[in-house]
This record gives C-alpha cells, sequence and structure tokens, in this order.
C-alpha cells in the first residue's frame, strides 16, 4: 500500500519500496507519538490544574504550541510531499526539525509559566526559526515542482508558515515587554487572531481541499482548485489587515479584515458543502471534521462580532469566551478526525491491518463526539461551575479515550517491540510528573514544607517567597549583599488579579488567583523598586524594595503603571466651569422615568472604560458601569426581584454591591476577572433611594474614578409627581486613573471638582426644566466616596423631605418646610417642591466648597 493512496482522484507516484515504506510508517509512529504525548500532557495537565503555579495560558499553549503546531509540521510535509510529487527529505531532517521545535516548545513552556523570561523569549525565537526553515522548503519545492493537480494546496501551508512566523514573533515581544509604548492587548488580540485563524485555520482549510473527499471516498470536487487560489488570495489579506488593526488600535481596521477573511473561509467551504451535499459524513473521521468545521465557522462569527462591538484594547477580554470553540470545538476535533483516518493509513501494513487500526481508533467514537460537542457550549457560555466542571470532564475523558486508542493502535501495528508512540506517551507523563514535582518545589527541591526564603551561599543564588493580597506586596523591604541573585517566586494570594514589575523592566505575567510566576534577577548592584501594574494598585500600597546592602538610595522612579509616566494633575481652582461643553456634547438624562411594569427586573451591565466630558472642555478617562457616570439609574417597588448581570470588559478585575440588597457579600460582590460575567440577584425589601457601587479594592479609587450608580425602590404610598429626577453627587479627580498623584489626592479628600451626574457644572450648560405649578421630585444620592452633599434648590423650600427610608417631612404634617436634603456619603432620599413662577433656580450642595468646584447647576421653569 502506497501512503499517498490518501489522495481520491489525483495522479501519484509510481510504487514505493518496502524499505522507504517501513521507513516512512516508522518516522510517522515517532512523529504522531509525539503528537500523542502532547495530547497526553493536555489531559494530564488539565486534570491537575488546579494544583499547578501555572496560568491557564499554559494549558491553551501545551494544546496549540505543543500538539497542534507538531501535527500540523508533520501533515503538511507529507501532503506537500505527495502533491508535489517530492522525493523523501535527506534522512537527518525530520529528526533534527522534530528536536528542535520541541526544544523551542518546550522552552517557550516553561520561560513564560515560570521564568526566566529570556527562556520563554529564546525558545519563541527557536520556533519561529523551525517554522520559517519549514516554510522555506515548502517554498523550494513549490518552485520545482513539476505541477499537479493539487498543487495549490501547498499554497495555504505557506500562508500557515508565515502566519506562525508573525504570530511566534508577536509572542516574543509580549513577553519582552516591547515595544514600551504599546497596550499588550493590542498585542495579544493580534497575536491570537494570526495563530488560530492563520496558523491552524489556514492549514485545516487548505487541508480540507483534498481530505475531505478522501475521508468520504469521492472525488474531488469540480473547480476546486480555482476556488482554492481565490479564496487565499482573500484570506492573506484579511488576516494581515485584521493583525495591523488590531497593532493599531483601529477597531473598525480589524473588522473589515476579518470580514474579509470570514468571505475566504465562505468561499473556500464551497466545496466541502458541495462534497458533502453528494455523499453525505459517513465514517468517524468524517463527522469529526465535519464538526470541527462547523465550530470553526461559529467561532470565526462569534469572534467577528466581538471584534466589532469592543474596542481594540479590550478584544483580548472579550475573546476568551470563544477559545472553547476554537481550542476543543474546531481545533480539537479537526486534530482527532485527521488521525483518527491518517493514522491507520500511514501505519501501512496491507488492507487488513488498516482496516483493524482503523476499527480499533473508532471505538466508542460516537460517544466521544456526541459528548464532546455538548461540552463545547458548556464550557464556554456563562453556566454554574459546576456544569462547566463536568463538561471539562467529558472533554478530558474524550481525549484521553483517544490518546490511549491511539497507542494500542500503533503497539498492534509495529509489532511485539516497543512502540516509539508508548515511549514517547511515558515520557511526557514522565517529564509532566517531574514539571509537576518541580513547580511544587520551587524548581530547586524546595518542598513546600520549607518554602521560606532559602540561601544558597555557595553560588550566591537567594530564592525569595513574594505573595500578592490584600493590596500589598509582601515582604515589603527584602535586603541582599551586593552581587546576589535574587530569585522571585512571586504569588497571588488575592481573588483578583495582580502582577509584579520591577524598575529594571522584569514583571511577572498577570497572575490569577494562586497562580504563580518566578523572575530571576541578575546580580544585585543597586536597589530596585517593584510594584503591581494594574491601575490604582501601586499608589495603593502595592509597592516593594530590594536594598542592597552598603549602597546609596535610588531616586524615587518617577513611572508608574509598568513604566508609564504619570500625567500631571490638574491643580484645584483651574477648573473653567463658565466655558463652553465641547461639541457634541451630551448631559446625563436626569430624568427619572417610571419603573418597568413587573416584579422581576433584569439587566446587563458592562463594566468599562471611557473617556467622559466631565468639565467643559476637560475630558478624563473613567471607570464605568455602562459608559455612564453615574451608571444606569435601576427602579421598582418594594418586594421587586432585581437580576443583574455585570460583565467586565475591562483590562482588569471589578465587582458590584447593591446597598438595596440585603445578602452575604461573599459570592456575589467578589471581583471576577477581565472577559469574565456575574450575575448579581436580590429582593428589594426597604424602600430608599440606595448606591451601588464596584466592591473591588482599592474601593476609594474604583468609586472615585466613576463606578457608582442609584437604585431606587419607591415607598409604598408614593404619591404621583408631575416631573422626577434623579442626581447623584461624586467627586472628580483628574490625572491619570490610578495614578500616584491622583490616589494622594483621593487619600487628602482634595477633589478637583465636585459633579452632578458625572459633569461639574453640567446641567448649567443643560438645565433641567419644569413648568409653574408642577410637583417636581427630585431624588439625590450622596455617592462620595468621601463627602456628602447638603442639596438645595435656590428660591424654592420643600414641603417634602424623604431621607433614609423616612419621610422627615410631608406637606400633611403642618406649615413646616425644609432648605436643604443633608446626606453624608452612600446616603439618600428625595425633596419635593412647587416653582411658583418662571424662572431659573440654581441647585447647589450648600456646602459652598462643593458648589462653587462644580455642584451647581439650573432648573429652568417656563410656562
Amino acid at each position: 500500500m502506497r501512503t499517498v493512496d490518501v489522495r481520491v482522484g489525483a495522479p501519484g507516484p509510481g510504487p514505493t519500496p518496502p524499505t522507504r515504506r517501513r521507513s516512512r510508517a516508522s518516522w510517522h509512529a515517532r512523529a504522531n507519538g509525539v503528537v500523542l504525548a502532547w495530547l497526553a500532557l493536555v489531559a494530564l495537565a488539565t486534570l491537575t490544574h488546579d494544583h499547578l503555579p501555572a496560568p491557564r495560558w499554559l494549558l491553551i499553549h501545551v494544546f496549540l504550541l505543543g500538539a497542534v503546531t507538531n501535527a500540523i509540521v508533520t501533515w503538511t510535509e507529507h501532503f506537500a510531499i505527495a502533491l508535489l510529487r517530492r522525493g523523501e527529505p535527506s534522512p537527518w531532517v525530520r529528526p533534527v526539525r522534530l528536536a528542535t521545535l520541541n526544544t523551542g516548545v518546550a522552552a517557550v513552556l516553561y520561560g513564560a509559566t515560570y521564568g526566566p523570561v529570556r527562556l520563554g523569549i529564546a525558545g519563541a525565537a527557536i520556533v519561529v526559526g523551525v517554522i520559517g526553515w519549514h516554510v522555506a522548503i515548502l517554498v523550494s519545492w513549490s518552485r520545482r515542482a513539476l505541477g499537479g493537480r493539487f498543487a495549490h494546496v501547498v499554497a495555504w501551508y505557506i500562508g500557515a508558515g508565515a502566519a506562525l512566523v508573525t504570530g511566534g514573533t508577536l509572542g516574543g515581544l509580549m513577553l519582552a515587554a516591547w515595544p514600551p509604548g504599546m497596550s499588550s492587548t493590542r498585542l495579544q488580540a493580534a497575536h491570537v487572531h494570526v495563530n488560530l485563524l492563520g496558523w491552524v485555520g489556514l492549514a485545516v482549510l487548505g487541508t480540507l481541499f483534498t481530505l475531505w473527499p478522501t475521508v468520504l471516498r469521492t472525488q474531488v470536487a469540480e473547480g476546486s482548485g480555482v476556488i482554492a487560489r481565490r479564496s487565499l488570495r482573500l484570506a492573506v489579506p484579511g488576516l494581515a489587515v485584521t493583525v495591523g488593526g488590531f497593532l493599531g488600535g483601529a477597531r473598525w481596521v480589524a473588522v473589515a479584515g476579518l470580514l474579509l477573511y470570514a468571505a475566504a473561509a465562505a468561499l473556500a467551504l464551497v466545496p466541502f458543502l458541495r462534497t458533502a451535499r453528494r455523499r453525505p459524513p459517513h465514517t468517524p473521521a468524517a463527522w469529526m471534521l465535519a464538526a470541527g468545521t462547523a465550530w470553526f465557522v461559529v467561532a470565526v462569527l462569534a469572534d467577528l462580532s466581538v471584534v466589532a462591538t469592543r474596542p481594540a484594547d479590550q478584544v483580548a477580554h472579550g475573546i476568551e469566551p470563544l477559545v472553547p470553540f476554537t481550542l476543543v470545538g474546531f481545533a480539537g476535533q479537526t486534530l482527532l478526525g485527521a488521525l483518527t483516518f491518517l493514522l491507520p493509513v500511514v501505519l501501512g501494513g496491507g488492507p487488513a491491518a488498516l482496516k483493524r487500526n482503523a476499527a480499533l481508533l473508532e471505538r466508542g467514537w460516537i460517544m466521544r463526539l456526541a459528548v464532546v460537542n455538548v461540552a463545547v457550549p458548556l464550557i464556554a457560555l456563562p453556566v454554574p461551575g459546576r456544569v462547566s466542571l463536568i463538561a471539562w470532564g467529558f472533554v478530558v475523558a474524550a481525549l484521553a479515550a483517544f490518546v490511549l486508542l491511539a497507542a494500542v493502535t500503533v503497539v498492534r501495528a509495529r509489532g511485539p517491540r516497543v512502540s516509539p508512540t508508548v515511549g514517547g506517551v511515558a515520557v511526557g507523563l514522565l517529564a509532566t510528573a517531574v514539571a509537576v514535582a518541580l513547580a511544587l518545589s520551587d524548581g530547586r527541591g524546595v518542598t513546600p514544607a520549607t518554602k521560606l526564603a532559602v540561601q544558597d551561599n555557595s553560588a550566591g543564588v537567594r530564592a525569595v517567597e513574594v505573595t500578592l493580597a490584600n493590596m500589598r506586596i509582601m515582604p515589603g523591604t527584602i535586603e541582599a549583599a551586593p552581587g546576589t541573585r535574587l530569585v522571585l517566586r512571586v504569588t497571588n494570594r488575592d481573588a483578583q488579579q495582580h502582577d509584579l514589575s520591577l524598575a529594571t523592566g522584569q514583571r511577572t505575567p498577570m497572575l490569577g488567583a494562586g497562580q504563580t510566576a518566578t523572575l530571576e534577577l541578575p546580580p544585585l548592584a543597586g536597589p530596585i523598586d517593584g510594584w503591581c501594574t494594574v491601575p490604582g494598585h501601586r499608589a495603593a500600597g502595592m509597592t516593594m524594595r530590594i536594598d542592597v546592602k552598603g549602597t546609596a538610595p535610588a531616586p524615587a522612579s518617577g513611572m508608574d503603571h509598568g513604566g508609564r509616566t504619570d500625567h500631571t494633575a490638574t491643580a484645584p481652582g483651574v477648573l473653567n466651569l463658565t466655558a463652553p461643553m465641547s461639541p457634541g456634547w451630551r448631559p446625563y438624562d436626569a430624568t427619572l422615568r417610571p419603573g418597568a411594569g413587573g416584579t422581576e427586573h433584569r439587566m446587563e451591565i458592562h463594566a468599562v472604560w471611557k473617556d467622559i466630558e466631565v468639565a467643559p472642555g476637560v475630558r478624563q478617562r473613567m471607570w464605568t458601569f455602562g459608559g455612564t457616570v453615574p451608571g444606569p439609574v435601576l427602579r421598582g417597588k418594594v418586594g421587586d426581584v432585581f437580576t443583574i448581570t455585570l460583565v467586565n470588559d475591562d483590562t482588569m478585575g471589578h465587582g458590584i454591591d447593591f446597598h438595596a440588597g440585603s445578602l452575604a457579600p461573599d459570592v456575589p460582590m467578589r471581583t471576577i476577572r477581565p472577559g469574565e460575567r456575574l450575575t448579581y440577584r436580590f429582593r428589594a425589601e426597604h424602600a430608599g433611594a440606595w448606591l451601588y457601587h464596584c466592591s473591588t479594592m482599592p474601593m476609594l479609587q474604583h468609586i472615585a474614578n466613576g463606578m457608582y450608580g442609584a437604585v431606587i425602590i419607591d415607598p409604598p404610598d408614593l404619591a404621583p409627581a408631575d416631573r422626577e429626577y434623579v442626581l447623584v453627587q461624586g467627586e472628580l479627580y483628574l490625572g491619570q486613573p490610578g495614578g500616584t498623584e491622583q490616589v494622594a489626592k483621593m487619600r487628602d479628600g482634595r477633589p478637583d471638582a465636585w459633579m452632578f451626574n458625572g459633569t461639574a457644572a453640567g446641567y448649567d450648560h443643560a438645565p433641567l426644566t419644569a413648568r409653574p405649578g408642577e410637583r417636581v421630585r427630585v431624588w439625590v444620592v450622596a455617592a462620595g466616596p468621601a463627602s456628602g452633599t447638603a442639596f438645595h434648590i435656590v428660591g424654592a423650600q420643600f414641603d417634602t423631605v424623604y431621607k433614609e427610608g423616612a419621610y422627615l417631612l410631608r406637606p400633611s404634617q403642618g406649615d413646616g418646610a425644609s432648605q436643604v436634603l443633608d446626606l453624608a456619603a452612600a446616603q439618600g432620599g428625595f425633596v419635593e417642591t412647587v416653582f411658583p413662577e418662571p424662572g431659573h433656580y440654581p441647585f447647589v450642595d450648600h456646602d459652598m466648597r462643593h458648589g462653587e468646584a462644580g455642584a451647581h447647576g439650573v432648573f429652568e421653569v417656563t410656562r
């Protein structure tokens, strides 16, 4: 049997000599043994992930960079040889390439996860070099080829390889934190897209032109060659435009590129659909490839939707829920489907052996196919954690079953001797066990029981445990002698993400709860400052210092947030509140509308940053609920149920706290990471004007930067009013959010201005309206975070005052009236008045420090 017989309807070379056939089968056993070993590592790492000090990043790259990349390199070369009618490469090429590639992959995985980072960078360079070598060979073969009906497929492999060279380079730049001014989220979005849509997507789409009809045992659809060439001419430019759009922060450019890529993919799948219509899937491999292709379409469309609706800097977090579609649904099923068909073919042994090996690989395929495709949406969509865990268990079980069946297949096919595949799996499992032991023992044989700082006197190396928790880095100070080489093992013990960045330029990845990374410092020559780069965390106290005995103190760094200089904050009193607002400015709509009907209210709120005009001509980046300050107003009645879904579209952790509900804060008020969702459900048991705000520490910064809003729960006997408004008073702190100078002002209680509904003096420029004789109800909430309000309307008196759940004054109580609604920070209430005649009635915070610094507006009363 000839290995080129996997192509149906295509001419091929003459019979392969037996010796050469055995050599080829032996090579594929070794190469695919490596793929199976990586798949075994994926299954094992998934099962032990919660016990490993490693980020989710590691699992993704063990699969994509380990298993998928090895498979693509092996099979694209195999198909290129057959399609271009080439002879086998020199005997040394394949083993050297395989060993070098996997050395680079291992270096990337270990260096990026545990350090040193330069090891990961070197590994990325090795991987890029090997794939570049592979692409160069394919290009050389294509130029010298004699031609063939399916030679155009190799162009897809060349494009895929070029994509990985680009993606690997971007990955190396991310590890090196270069260029300094480039947003890491932009690099990440470009890196993810060029690797998944380019390296994996182009390789798979190109292969399907011939593999799909071969698996279905039918002829290749007419016109496939023309379609393949045309679609590739669209896909490559589309991918290039997409990557350029992400790197440049131009979302709509990226969208345009994705639309072009999606059109190319749709065109490329036309022969796929024609062939399936002529001969529907009827084999296990065919069904797996069909399911994988379907998930590819879902992933591309969902990705296009995310990119079109999110800023470029937030796309990397927005596409995280799509990872299961791409990895498990598309890449995983396609890889297993291809191996199910191809592995028995390349192992050889004659028709009887092929059928026997195929039957073994296909055992239980219906169950495996069903559970994987049911599990994919359960993993990707926001479902209870236990359901997601069970779904992952199904996926791992299906993967483990395939690896075991494949190993047995190779053992039986290759005879009684030890199979290279089995050996590869065994080595992989052993390597994992060693890696786990090293990870849990600090990489130096330091067991968990002795995880305190260790001194290696002979080598001048000192290992120090560094903990990130409760807005602190512990220890805050490390003293060491000159020349000491510090190894910092950094563990995040907090619920929200943190990292550690050093003034030397070294830094850990962003660490989730329980994750660990290692920094290896060069011999110490002077003091080094360190901090967390999450906005506001450095200013909140997440700093450390490495002091070198016998050296002078280092000057203040003057840098913040990963090397970015703090913006100089505007000094108090310099705002021109009488200046006009910028063209296109729109005020926050203060009109309070009647509550929605029904007793249950649902709302989805997205945590995002947004540049907002906070005073005339002054724009400030704010942290917001829903893109406005304050966030959306919720309204209901006593007994109503509110189901609020918080979606974190920001690049740092956020939470939410509704004062209108009464429940244990442990779960609903927890901090969620970028890309995550949280459902907060509470019953409004009591009436009032309630505050809600971000619950993530440091709350001072999150509230002061705009993350607050109001919940209005009507008293049961609330009388109708002609007009209702809601005003949420807050403080304005100009400067870089979370920057040192801004946070210093917050701590000292020195706002640059005070605001009603997110803009200082905004309602001077867009007055609220009323008519004489109308009853006007004004709900007021003091968001603080430090100061309250003494709400007053000049020229009016309040005949109704409701504060903190109780009426203090009502018309029925006599002839008295009130002049001020006094609220401390986080309190709320309402007042009612009737304007006697037309005119302009200013409203102010009668604490004149606040009123003269922006907490004022105007009621314009007209007939």
